[in-house]
């Protein structure tokens, strides 16, 4: 079924964008990530990437021509498809949603400032329409943008700017963590930052008042009022007064938390390297009071080792709780984690930490999977003698290391070409047959997990599998993955056996149909030629849909799988 493209809010403040370049012509074939437009808003020409597949049936505006926000911009659909019903129904710029002024019917035209304000509140509300101030069409104020198609809200992960700091066009203002990345918000503006709408770690909606950029002597008490009469902006006391002392009930608290743990010197997002990771993760220290020594201030090994963490006092604990509410939300992340074992014995104690973005929207697709998909899981054990033998040989000469994942890896790219039946997605009303192989493979990271896509691995060597697996490990770790890395799979593999798990079952990655779950190498007694001798045996578990895969095709897949890893050489020819 076709579906309609409208035009997207690039900016916070644009209203209206231009058709820089269409890099896509009517009857053109799309996938998703491909470039479909640029299109010249207020600010910036920004490139503008497809998120469905198909056929370009439609264009909404010529090179040049302006659309405005919300109108639509294409539809793409099925070749030959009739589209001239929901062109109709889109014509005029009337597109459904009442989120733009210009979206009100034709008949209201003669009174375009009476129909401008009811319509605002039914998508998102405009913030300030209650005190009679638009603060949306303030040249100062920036709002939180829409960074994804499914974005209502986002998490500010970390601010670069402080109070008070300058601005220019182009700088780093904040990240910000939305429901699928952690994203890096520039300023399309110049002057001072005067006011922050939220700290780190706390939310706020699309379209809610995120920061004030302007001169000095601007009436910010007045712009803050205007967003909360309008909107749901949650604005912390402390930023109307950054160099106010703390109150008194405050500063018990405070002088106690500074005993206890050593200054915070890292906000927001935190470079270390992997290894320095690691180690303060065993050790237990928390990276955010660790000083780094590194370029730009990364956190290295050294750090971590010469890092030493004074003695909570006894008295910390009963401190803490004295605090009102909105305090004890925040103790997670001002606490380091060496005092959390500082409970008294036999005393009810806990953290609670608010549910990142990334988290929530790995729980509704799991869910959504699991209880919608009806699984069913098949079990194989593999002889890795020859893969282990073979990959040994196969380092000898790779100028980047193989590992068995990516040997696995490879196996299956293969043996999907050979199994179709499992290379396939259900759609509702009908089954999608992927020609293609692109392989998710499952990386976790500290809010979740995340699934970058090894594309066509069919056709590349293992070389090439493993510096982009590689590659895309440290992007997810750093943060630094893009839609257009995680979207797209056909098939996903989740490996546990790094850590010592033998086996396990792993929900399906929608709209993949299959998803398989590998374990570790154990070295175990086998048979062979008749004698027990020592073996290095893999379990693997398919999950399947079996809406899409029958069990024999799963297990006929398991068996080229098998076969391909006994015999690695025949994946290579």
């Amino acid at each position: 079924m076709a579906e309609a493209i409208l035009m997207p809010r690039l900016s916070d403040t644009m209203t209206e964008g231009v058709i820089a370049a269409w890099h896509k012509k009517v009857g053109d074939a799309v996938k998703k990530g491909d470039l479909l437009a640029e299109i010249e808003t207020d600010k910036a020409t920004m490139e503008l990437e497809s998120y469905q597949e198909g056929v370009l049936l439609h264009r909404g505006a010529d090179d040049g021509q302006k659309l405005q926000v919300n109108d639509l911009l294409a539809i793409i659909g099925k070749g030959g498809e009739d589209v001239s019903a929901l062109v109709s129904q889109h014509s005029g710029g009337s597109n459904g949603v009442a989120a733009e002024p210009q979206a009100a019917p034709a008949q209201e035209s003669a009174a375009p400032a009476k129909a401008a304000e009811p319509e605002a509140p039914k998508a998102t509300p405009a913030p300030g329409k209650s005190s009679g101030v638009d603060i949306s069409k303030m040249e100062e104020v920036v709002l939180m943008p829409r960074l994804s198609d499914t974005m209502t809200e986002g998490v500010i992960a970390g601010w670069n700017k402080n109070i008070g700091d300058d601005v220019k066009k182009g700088d780093v203002l904040a990240e910000i963590e939305t429901d699928k990345a952690t994203m890096e918000l520039e300023s399309y503006k110049d002057g001072k930052l005067l006011y922050q709408g939220a700290q780190p770690g706390e939310k706020i909606q699309v379209n809610d008042l995120l920061c004030i950029i302007g001169q000095e002597g601007l009436n910010i008490d007045e712009i803050v009022a205007a967003a909360k009469g309008g909107a749901t902006t949650s604005a912390p006391a402390q930023q109307e007064a950054p160099a106010a002392e703390a109150t008194p009930k405050e500063q018990p608290v405070q002088q106690t938390q500074q005993a206890a743990a050593p200054a915070v010197v890292n906000e927001g997002r935190i470079f270390a390297s992997p290894l320095a990771k690691k180690i303060a993760e065993e050790k237990g220290v928390d990276l955010k009071y660790v000083k780094g020594s590194g370029d730009n201030g990364r956190i290295t090994k050294e750090d971590i080792t010469n890092f030493k963490a004074p003695a909570a006092p006894v008295q910390q604990a009963p401190v803490q709780e004295a605090p009102a509410p909105k305090q004890q939300e925040a103790k997670p992340a001002a606490t380091p984690a060496p005092a959390a074992a500082a409970a008294s014995a036999g005393q009810v104690s806990f953290d609670e930490v608010p549910v990142s973005q990334m988290r929530k929207t790995i729980a509704r697709r799991l869910a959504e999977s699991k209880f919608t998909a009806p699984h069913f899981y098949l079990t194989m054990s593999i002889d890795m003698d020859s893969a282990v033998a073979n990959r040994a040989k196969l380092n000898e000469i790779s100028k980047v290391k193989i590992s068995f994942n990516d040997m696995v890896l490879k196996a299956v790219a293969v043996a999907l070409k050979q199994h179709p039946k499992v290379n396939s997605s259900w759609l509702g009303d009908k089954i999608r047959y992927n020609h293609h192989v692109n392989i998710g493979v499952a990386v976790a990271v500290d809010e979740g997990l995340l699934v970058p896509v090894i594309r066509f691995a069919d056709t590349k060597g293992l070389s090439q599998i493993a510096a982009e697996v590689k590659d895309y490990a440290q992007r997810a770790k750093d943060k630094k993955l893009q839609p257009s890395d995680w979207e797209g799979s056909t098939f996903t593999i989740s490996n546990l056996g790094m850590f010592g798990i033998d086996e396990f079952t792993a929900i399906i990655n929608p709209p993949d149909a299959c998803i398989l779950a590998i374990g570790g190498i154990s070295q175990v007694p086998v048979v062979k030629n008749g004698q027990v001798v020592p073996g290095n045996v893999m379990k693997v578990t398919l999950s399947c849909d079996h809406r899409v895969v029958d069990g024999a095709s799963g297990a006929a897949f398991l068996q080229t799988v098998k076969s391909l890893l006994e015999e690695p050489l025949r994946m290579l020819i």
